[in-house]
């Protein structure tokens, strides 16, 4: 008992309550956000849309996702994090019944570019949300939690998507807006807005005043961090390393004669492994530099997608797959940490923003160079992608000292600017 009592208070303990709200929004949130997995099927099924319409108007979804990110990052730190959540939140409910009864095609199309950008725009606002209200000894498992909750969620969406396509695709639409509703609801109800948590610039001393070069206070501040964008780089090496799974994988599986059922076995594993084990990460990776675990995760998703070089039955690709899973596993808290301690607290959602824009990035760069190496390459591209996987490894590793002396100046520099702040008597 009191072993189990030490787990918990590893994997949960000492997390403030607004972030159990936050976390329960998300849960919710994830979980009900299902229709769109369906969107193709319902274009051309339904609405008899061809599978290059349907494939135009899955792409429009992606692209107002990308830009959602940018827009959901601006806005949490300019109108707050829960009034960005909230208008989000209630503008997909609304775009998503406005799907469940459109008929014509060019409609559906304005209407799915709209639901990607308000999808993502929760994106930047859930993280600094988590950053503003828990303090930096504690967001290792805060975002180990959400993480979890997050692939709970869509593994929930996944199966509850099945049903109700097969039911109905109107009910499938009206139902993701009841639950994304639903997670509006306990945002307004519980999370209060956290932004004003975020330390405000310190006014220099009059004195001083004529010295101080002002500081762009933008997107632009993230797109011309240097330090940040080392580490998004490598973080982009990962997503590219991710997204193998639902875009080249499938079709390594077909050539080596795998029909879909074990492509859902292999997806169905992963998920497993991360709903089971994601709890126990942070005993495993607590007493060590985020480098070093970030080297270590990416060092695995390579070693994982490497084997499939002689992969050609399905024991194969469940064995790597459990090893690049794995490596998932151990690098989202640290990612989602360096990624907080990098921003300064009036920038925290746009720099996830910037941060967040290197998964649709990878979702594109990976299907379409992977195809063009899978293709001419054969079982070597597999090579290529865990050399690529190792030398990210290594760029971690070299990049973790400079990157935490970095992360060390600029606590020294808000702690000076709060005590520069407080009154004298």
């Amino acid at each position: 008992m009191h072993a189990l009592r030490r787990w918990w208070h590893d994997t949960a303990g000492g997390l403030p309550a607004t972030f159990w709200y936050l976390w329960a929004g998300l849960l919710i949130n994830r979980a009900g956000a299902f229709a769109m997995l369906f969107l193709s099927l319902y274009l051309t099924d339904v609405r008899g849309a061809s599978i290059g319409l349907a494939g135009t108007v899955v792409g429009a979804y992606g692209a107002g996702g990308a830009a959602g990110v940018l827009l959901g990052g601006v806005l949490a730190d300019r109108w707050g994090r829960r009034a960005t959540l909230l208008a989000a939140h209630v503008s997909t409910a609304a775009l998503m019944v406005a799907l469940a009864f459109s008929q014509h095609l060019l409609l559906i199309a304005v209407l799915s570019a709209l639901v990607g950008v308000v999808h993502s725009m929760p994106s930047p606002a859930f993280v600094a949300a988590i950053v503003d209200v828990v303090p930096a000894e504690r967001r290792s498992r805060a975002f180990n939690l959400q993480f979890w909750a997050f692939n709970l969620g869509m593994a929930v969406a996944s199966l509850l998507a099945g049903v109700l396509a097969e039911a109905s695709f109107t009910a499938l639409f009206l139902v993701d807006a009841g639950a994304t509703l639903t997670a509006a609801a306990v945002i307004a109800w519980k999370v209060p807005e956290t932004l004003r948590l975020a330390a405000p610039p310190a006014d220099p001393a009059p004195a001083s005043r004529a010295s101080v070069r002002p500081r762009r206070q933008g997107l632009q501040t993230a797109l011309t961090d240097r330090t940040f964008l080392i580490f998004v780089g490598l973080t982009f090496v990962l997503a590219v390393l991710t997204m193998q799974t639902s875009t080249i994988m499938p079709l390594a599986m077909r050539a080596d004669g795998l029909g879909p059922s074990a492509y859902g076995l292999v997806v169905a594993l992963g998920g497993a492994l991360i709903v089971i084990g994601q709890l126990f990460v942070p005993r495993l990776i607590d007493r060590h530099r985020k480098d070093v675990v970030l080297a270590a995760s990416t060092a695995l998703l390579a070693l994982g997608f490497g084997a499939l070089v002689v992969a050609d039955e399905l024991a194969v690709y469940l064995g790597a797959a459990a090893v690049w899973t794995i490596g998932s596993m151990l690098a989202a808290p640290p990612n989602a940490q360096i990624n907080a301690d990098l921003a300064p607290p009036r920038l925290r959602a746009r720099y996830q923003a910037v941060f967040y824009l290197t998964f649709p990035a990878a979702a594109f760069v990976a299907p379409t160079l992977g195809g063009v190496s899978l293709q001419h390459l054969g079982d070597r591209h597999w090579l290529l992608v865990g050399g690529l996987g190792m030398a990210a490894a290594v760029g971690h590793l070299v990049a973790g000292p400079p990157r935490e002396r970095h992360v060390a100046a600029l606590r020294r520099e808000q702690t000076s600017s709060s005590a520069d702040r407080v009154p004298t008597a």
